[in-house]
């Protein structure tokens, strides 16, 4: 059934909203209700909830603090998110708004998501654009004069007077502009291009762990900021504390005099609220900060915490793995989360698909590789090939050649005969390898194999790889 949200509109009701149903039969916002109930009997109407639809943006703002520290609803109906500086810890761009758009896909909203260097330019592509994944001046002239976020009488208007894109705004002298129509269209543009700076207040939730400081004169020098950054990260921690939970993402904002908000984001593999590493890593960070004319507030938010049960320092037959925790988080928000990790064990007889990459603190699932059967501390993916002098159909090579250099066998051991998992793939039924552990006369030691058994065809193409190093 079709359905439209009605409002106000003056003396007369309106649609404020359709859904997909509702717009193919012809039914569009500020829609007469009356003409519209004509149009589609039995039409299914909700009555708009102001209130409601704001509190919901800031729910929904609120949740999307996981990808940037500068979050804002942008009434009423988009949400701003200023991810300088944030981007890589997603993977990128590209990465960050498939993952949003995903998300909110699988929450059942439909949504539409752009990156650009300014708030407006941002605004007018999500809403108006194509495919582009940036907004310039070129995309964005052709857009309609709505895209400037001005007010519809003023659109109208100016249509009256020959505008209909932002081209045209642009290209047009200012002076008349602003005589006419007062400054908003020339704010409006100089927003889009960036010449003049659009600040975003963010959402905070109340119910988030936070500590503020004011002072009397900026500051400016990363001293004073490291600091703040100590008496910040205490208050912090001792809320946390009281709180039971441990920070897993902090935000520090800083307040600047010009009315913009640079921020810093840091996480820590496990829950912590040890204010000395936490500051620590706040103050490795300062670099990306530019005070401009004066800092004159700073802001610490716990915007992801988790349970933190107290932990026995005393101990001297439990050891801790405290110290490792706080390397792999300096490391981590230095080098970024995804290029920390360690191997672990898959149960597998196929040696690319016997290990799997975890998070730096996993804890090991029990799984080890077998210690009668040595594994190289490195494997080639994919393995490369070599071309071999052995004798068929279980000898070792007596030479092999590598990226054209020449490697004569000096001892040998194998083979190792490993069959393919034949209940993973169907190809994999009559395969096999063997294995042989090389060293070359220089010491070097590597992992070849051959394809098949030597004997039988069906097994293999009996050509040989190099697959690892000892």
């Amino acid at each position: 059934m079709p359905l439209v949200v009605v409002g106000n509109d003056g003396r007369r009701q309106t649609i404020v909203a359709a859904d997909a149903a509702a717009t193919a039969l012809g039914l569009r916002p500020g829609m007469a209700l009356a003409q519209a109930q004509a149009l589609v009997p039995g039409l299914a109407i909700h009555p708009m909830e102001p209130d409601a639809d704001a509190e919901a943006l800031r729910r929904v703002a609120a949740w999307c603090l996981r990808y940037a520290p500068l979050v804002a609803p942008d009434p009423p109906d988009g949400i701003w998110i200023d991810a300088t500086g944030s981007t890589h810890l997603h993977g990128g761009e590209a990465a960050m708004l498939h993952d949003l758009t995903a998300r909110f896909a699988a929450f059942g909203m439909a949504t539409q998501s752009a990156i650009a260097d300014t708030p407006g330019a941002a605004h007018a592509l999500a809403r108006f654009g194509q495919a582009a994944p940036h907004a310039n001046p070129a995309t964005t002239a052709l857009f309609p004069l709505e895209a400037l976020r001005l007010p519809s009488p003023l659109c109208e208007s100016l249509r009256l007077l020959g505008f209909d894109r932002i081209g045209q705004l642009a290209d047009t002298p200012r002076a008349p502009l602003v005589r006419r129509f007062g400054s908003i269209v020339a704010l409006r543009l100089d927003q889009l291009s960036g010449a003049v700076f659009e600040p975003i207040v963010p959402t905070i939730p109340a119910a988030l762990i936070q500590a503020r400081l004011s002072f009397v004169e900026p500051l400016l020098t990363a001293p004073a900021f490291a600091a703040v950054i100590d008496r910040l990260t205490a208050l912090v921690c001792t809320d946390l504390a009281n709180a039971g939970q441990g920070a897993r993402r902090l935000d520090l904002l800083f307040e600047r005099v010009d009315g913009a908000t640079p921020a810093i984001r840091i996480g820590t593999a496990r829950p912590s609220r040890d204010p000395r590493h936490l500051a620590r890593m706040l103050t490795e960070r300062l670099e990306r900060i530019d005070p401009g004319l004066g800092i004159e507030a700073m802001r610490l938010i716990a915007t992801r915490t988790d349970m933190a049960l107290p932990t026995q320092t005393a101990a001297l037959s439990q050891p801790t793995d405290a110290p490792i925790a706080a390397l792999v988080d300096r490391l981590s928000n230095r080098l970024g989360a995804a290029r920390i990790f360690r191997h672990e064990p898959v149960e597998s007889d196929v040696p690319e698909r016997s290990v799997r990459r975890v998070p730096a603190l996993h804890r090991n699932g029990g799984t080890n590789w077998p210690a009668d059967l040595p594994r190289p501390v490195r494997l080639l993916d994919p393995p490369q090939p070599v071309e071999t002098m052995a004798l068929l159909p279980d000898h070792p090579p007596l030479a092999f050649t590598w990226r054209r250099v020449r490697h004569r066998v000096r001892h040998a051991d194998g083979p190792e005969r490993i069959a393919g998992e034949w209940w993973k793939r169907d190809g994999e039924m009559r395969s096999v390898r063997d294995y042989f552990r090389i060293e070359d006369e220089d010491g070097h030691r590597f992992w070849l194999f051959r394809r098949g058994d030597g004997d039988d065809p069906t097994t293999g193409d009996r050509r040989w790889f190099l697959h690892g190093f000892f």
